[in-house]
């Protein structure tokens, strides 16, 4: 299947997934995703430390910022001498190469591209490093100074810290990743509940509102599978709610890969798209 330049998910998915940003190496991201961006109106970027990238971009007055946040590194499963162009191929119903997280990561991208065109809340692109813990276990050699002082989440803990400094708070983060729960199926999952991976008792607020977050979504899309995994949404719940002040809920939508943490990791294009649909119709009518 030739890709298609009119359908956005293509095109970015073709860019984002032949990068070679692996975990500790999320840089080489950074100018790909910012070139993406620059079209954006009103986009500001916020330095932030070390591999992590965290853009606001306005949206409609009196609504809260929505999160939307993506992990920029791969794993590295091609050894010292990694291709400079990973392997990325398309056809009528998948794509296939490095897609954990290109594909959160180019939905989150052309759901911002849309947003001065759509009635959306401003929005918090949080693009953070070092949400896999794969090299760490496996391969600590491949990554910068042999990993050391790295961990799986330091990037979600960075950006968390980050906009409690600066007072830049979301109403809710959202995350978009890949799941491995449906085991070759096709399907798309909504992780709504951090709390039983984490061991955080949620408050009262944050308990309430990601109960309201959660059904507002199987509105939209009642066919989503209910679960919960592991990924940066969970340390986005625990990091933004530590005084149980802010109730900030933290979920994450993510459309189904097989096989997973592998060389050729493949995702269903109507799995991507109906991510994508589904956030489009969330932001339009949270607030």
């Amino acid at each position: 299947m030739t890709i298609n330049p009119m359908n956005p998910l293509h095109a970015l998915l073709a860019d984002l997934a032949v990068v070679p940003s692996f975990s500790s190496f999320e840089e080489r991201m950074h100018p790909v995703v910012r070139r993406m961006l620059e079209p954006v109106p009103g986009l500001v970027w916020h330095e932030i430390p070390d591999n992590n990238l965290v853009a606001y971009i306005p949206g409609e007055s009196g609504r809260g910022p929505v999160g939307l946040s993506a992990h920029l590194d791969k794993i590295n499963h091609f050894g010292q001498s990694p291709p400079e162009v990973l392997p990325f191929q398309m056809d009528d119903t998948r794509v296939t190469g490095q897609l954990d997280n290109s594909v959160g990561l180019a939905i989150c991208i052309a759901v911002a591209k849309l947003a001065s065109t759509h009635n959306f809340p401003p929005l918090l692109l949080l693009f953070s490093e070092m949400e896999e813990q794969f090299g760490l276990k496996h391969h600590p050699h491949l990554l910068k100074n042999g990993g050391s002082g790295l961990y799986s989440g330091i990037g979600a803990g960075r950006i968390s810290r980050y906009l409690i400094e600066k007072q830049l708070l979301p109403a809710s983060v959202m995350t978009v990743d890949t799941t491995p729960l449906f085991k070759g199926k096709s399907g798309v999952a909504l992780y709504s509940e951090h709390w039983h991976f984490t061991g955080v008792r949620p408050g009262k607020k944050e308990k309430q509102r990601t109960v309201r977050i959660r059904d507002e979504l199987l509105t939209i899309d009642p066919g989503l599978l209910l679960s919960n995994n592991t990924n940066d949404y969970l340390h986005y719940g625990v990091e933004l709610n530590r005084d149980n002040r802010h109730g900030i809920p933290s979920l994450a939508i993510e459309p189904a890969i097989h096989p997973y943490h592998e060389k050729n990791e493949s995702v269903y294009l109507a799995d991507i798209e109906r991510a994508f649909r589904d956030l489009i119709r969330w932001l339009e009518m949270t607030g």
